[in-house]
């Protein structure tokens, strides 16, 4: 299974940053072992602040549809589960609002629901003849005329937060020690503020959310894809608006449910049926995620517990260097190169030593996909494995014009 690695490095990392700061201070809670006890939904925007805008509908109405009904499948599905709320009706809470709500209630999961928009196309519909002076002469000069017409920019994409916030992230995790340690008193926050050791688990830790994330994302839009929608993929995102995502102090993701600007969209994000059918989507990837979680957990309970913490190096790998995969097969720590850079779909044919991939260094792989009936070719580049090395990648490809470009795993 092409996840195990990641699910043993990251996983194993994140429970040995936790025994870490165990020993060097109060005991964290036994439920720790249990991967996703509390998931936060949070519908995008509300109240004062409408957010994006269709023809007859705003994002907030949209966002808190869906917010609620997937929160109803969660109550339904995995009663085990605590579901909490950014907002439940239509109120408008600032962002540092609803991440402290996320980061009060000791979430393990953020989904935050939005919706996409674009501006309208602008098309030369006629011309109109008008009179300018030049001298002492009126010359006549042809004006073009311009119509509007609405985006016909469709699909779904789900964010995660870009790398350069990483800092922000890291912030957070310190913050809301609340989450690795039970008790909040001065020595723990001192520990957080000034132990050098714990820095560099903390540090750990958030990249192992970032991978965690990062697996979400690609679950979401491996569902959307599943049942018709056009995914334009699970990127990493930078921009206004995303800052929840890295100041809360737990694995997070953005979803864009749609284009609101598009008529066709518009109709499918209002309907009952698509409003159910997202929900729907992003209920089964939480579910395949938390699955992976649970087998990995189960995995690791059944090997010995690591008890040295002498060596921090040999502890973050411990559950790596044991030679199991969390469904007990032999695994290698070298093998599978983790991230690839999706560079574009289309339905152009390209050979791998084409001139649009000339300046890329490294293989380029071409995939044949369908989407609305319609073979497409979606091109690929690289295996990198690590994060970094592929966000460096991603800015390369985004310089040389794939603007449309974003990581995802191989």
């Amino acid at each position: 299974m092409r996840w195990n690695r990641f699910w043993i490095l990251g996983l194993g990392t994140l429970f040995t940053c936790t025994f870490f700061i165990q020993a060097k201070n109060n005991p964290v809670s036994t439920k720790q072992d249990k991967p996703i006890r509390t998931i936060v939904i949070d519908a995008g925007h509300g109240g004062t602040d409408p957010g994006a805008k269709g023809s007859y509908s705003t994002e907030k109405q949209v966002t808190l549809e869906v917010a609620l009904k997937l929160g109803k499948i969660l109550e339904e599905n995995m009663p085990d589960v605590k579901v909490v709320y950014t907002r439940k009706s239509d109120r408008f809470d600032d962002p540092r609002v609803k991440a402290q709500i996320a980061n009060d209630n000791k979430g393990e999961l953020f989904v935050s629901i939005h919706c996409n928009s674009t501006g309208k196309i602008r098309k030369v519909v006629d011309y109109k003849t008008v009179y300018r002076k030049k001298g002492k002469k009126k010359i006549a000069v042809k004006q073009p005329v311009y119509a509007y017409y609405p985006s016909n920019a469709k699909g779904t994409e789900t964010y995660i937060w870009a790398t350069s916030k990483n800092n922000a992230k890291m912030e957070s995790l310190k913050q809301n020690s609340v989450i690795v340690l039970d008790d909040n008193s001065e020595e723990s926050k001192q520990l957080l503020g000034d132990d050098p050791e714990t820095f560099i688990l903390l540090n750990t830790l958030r990249n192992s959310y970032f991978d965690q994330s990062l697996r979400l994302s690609t679950l979401i839009e491996d569902e959307f894809t599943r049942v018709g929608r056009i995914s334009r993929g699970a990127r990493q995102r930078n921009e206004k608006g995303i800052w929840v995502l890295s100041a809360t102090a737990m694995p997070s993701v953005l979803v864009e449910l749609g284009f609101i600007s598009n008529p066709e969209e518009e109709d499918y994000l209002n309907s009952g049926n698509g409003q159910q059918e997202l929900a729907n989507c992003i209920y089964k990837a939480i579910k395949r995620y938390r699955d992976e979680l649970d087998r990995f957990t189960n995995n690791r309970n059944s090997q010995p517990a690591t008890t040295s913490i002498s060596s921090k190096n040999n502890n973050t790998h411990a559950y790596l260097k044991s030679g199991k995969s969390s469904d007990g097969k032999p695994v290698n720590p070298q093998q599978d190169d983790r991230y690839c850079v999706q560079l574009l779909i289309t339905d152009k044919f390209y050979k791998p030593g084409a001139s649009i991939f000339r300046k890329l260094h490294g293989d380029i792989n071409r995939q044949q996909i369908v989407m609305n009936k319609k073979k497409l070719n979606k091109y690929m580049w690289g295996r990198f494995k690590t994060d970094q090395q592929a966000s460096g990648a991603l800015r390369k490809a985004r310089k040389l014009g794939f603007k449309d470009a974003f990581v995802t795993s191989c």
